[in-house]
């Protein structure tokens, strides 16, 4: 390849890269917590990719954009569960948003399930998963996971994540 190649496919790949991003920004996702107890402590992470697979078995997908931190411990955890947000849960999503915050105090709400891993019971939905499949993509893992176990709660206004902001859905018109 020659120079003017090499820039051509590196402008390219940036503006590729920016239009995805863009579109996507704009694209209204639900969010979702996923939380795994690991030998150091429980880790937890917001998410905004979680996506239902199939029914047999019932299984989920996600993706992480690294495997360190909360979403390394995640990706190593046997099992973890898939809260699924509304409304009311709009502080949880900012605080396991944001490295750093605190998390699972007693005042947040956690109790431990039977098997271990942290559960945060006035949710609309959790799903206790385990990996099916992991595959990398670049610096993102794409996560396939069985769910064990469903716990239902009482729904509320549901909770999306749309241009680097959580909005709350109302009724359709």
């Amino acid at each position: 390849m020659n120079t003017a190649t090499l820039t051509e496919t590196a402008a390219t790949a940036e503006t590729l890269a920016a239009g995805f991003k863009d579109a996507f920004r704009t694209h209204p996702a639900g969010i979702a917590l996923i939380t795994a107890q690991t030998p150091e402590g429980p880790v937890g992470l917001t998410a905004s990719s979680v996506a239902s697979v199939g029914l047999d078995p019932a299984a989920l997908a996600f993706s992480v954009t690294r495997a360190t931190g909360s979403a390394g411990g995640i990706l190593q955890a046997s099992s973890y569960v898939v809260h699924l947000l509304d409304e009311p849960q709009l502080e949880m999503a900012q605080l396991f948003a944001v490295s750093g915050t605190e998390r699972f105090t007693a005042e947040q709400g956690w109790e431990t399930l039977p098997t271990g891993e942290p559960f945060l019971p006035n949710t609309r939905a959790a799903f206790r998963c385990r990996t099916l499949q992991s595959v990398a993509v670049g610096a993102s893992t794409l996560v396939v996971a069985q769910v064990l176990d469903v716990h239902l709660g009482a729904p509320a206004a549901p909770l999306i994540y749309r241009d680097r902001a959580f909005h709350a859905l109302g009724p359709a018109l």
